[in-house]
């Protein structure tokens, strides 16, 4: 018997997609105007996307260097 790999649960890192940049600015959008959307309803649901919003900011500065 051969040796079977599997690839179910393989992880492509984001840095190997050519669209990574425009892929982060549709999400860094995406999560400010969620956060927007929500200004008056739960303010832990507002934080937590604006978090998101900033790892993805600093990811984008980092590869924008």
């Amino acid at each position: 018997m051969e040796n079977q790999y599997c690839k179910v649960g393989q992880v492509t890192p984001i840095e190997a997609n050519r669209n990574v940049i425009n892929l982060l600015e549709y999400q860094y959008q995406n999560f400010m105007e969620k956060a927007s959307n929500l200004e008056y309803t739960d303010a832990k649901l507002i934080e937590f996307f604006e978090q998101k919003a900033q790892k993805i900011q600093k990811l984008l500065e980092n590869m924008v260097k």
